[in-house]
């Protein structure tokens, strides 16, 4: 097995950020967990699926083919072939993948893929519950958070240089929600594993975290 770095925490805690950083510093493959299930999310939204229709979840996540590469050097996630890199990170998308994450079949596709490439080279993979469910003999994990104020500020910036127009008020209270939900669903909940390192993010740039993780790799 390679050098594994797991790196879990809530919603806009900076994971995708510090994990891209390192692997960039280290030259490891940055795995983007939430990526892959916000494809499987846009699939089922693009399907039609209601988030409450565990059935339909569970039938149509199996249609779903989804793979990661690397253009110019830069992660792209494949759903059926397609780049959907421009589609996977709007709300609704994100919503959807809340919903859908926590189902069995999705996850045990999904999981699968990521446990082969960590066994096969040094990665680094940020998530919900990779310290705890999908590497848990990870050499280095992590728990990333940061308050509830300062990840909706994040994500309303990124937002609004996009051009899209949000509230600040709504993303703060969606991020609270997906909290909840991410915390107390049945299988594999949002939690901090035993043995990771808790980073607060709220008043630290991303250097001073991705330095933080690094020291941290014997």
């Amino acid at each position: 097995m390679g050098i594994n770095i797991a790196i879990d925490g809530p919603a806009g805690a900076g994971k995708s950020t510090i994990a891209k950083r390192i692997a960039a510093k280290k030259g490891y493959i940055y795995v983007d967990t939430g990526a892959m299930y916000r494809a499987m999310a846009l699939y089922l939204l693009r399907e039609g699926v209601d988030p409450s229709d565990t059935a339909a979840i569970d039938a149509k996540c199996q249609e779903a083919d989804i793979t990661i590469g690397y253009e110019d050097g830069v992660q792209i996630v494949y759903l059926n072939g397609e780049n959907v890199n421009g589609y996977i990170r709007t709300e609704e998308v994100g919503r959807m993948a809340s919903s859908s994450s926590p189902n069995p079949n999705v996850r045990k596709k999904l999981v699968q893929l990521q446990q082969k490439l960590a066994a096969d080279a040094d990665v680094v993979m940020d998530g919900r519950d990779i310290g705890t469910c999908v590497l848990p003999n990870a050499q280095v994990k992590v728990f990333l958070t940061a308050d509830s104020h300062e990840r909706a500020l994040r994500r309303y910036k990124e937002l609004t240089e996009r051009g899209e127009d949000c509230d600040l008020a709504v993303i703060e209270q969606d991020i609270i929600e997906r909290d909840r939900q991410d915390m107390t669903r049945e299988l594999s909940p949002l939690k901090q594993a035993e043995d990771a390192v808790l980073v607060d993010s709220s008043r630290m740039t991303v250097e001073e975290v991705a330095d933080a993780v690094i020291s941290l790799i014997k």
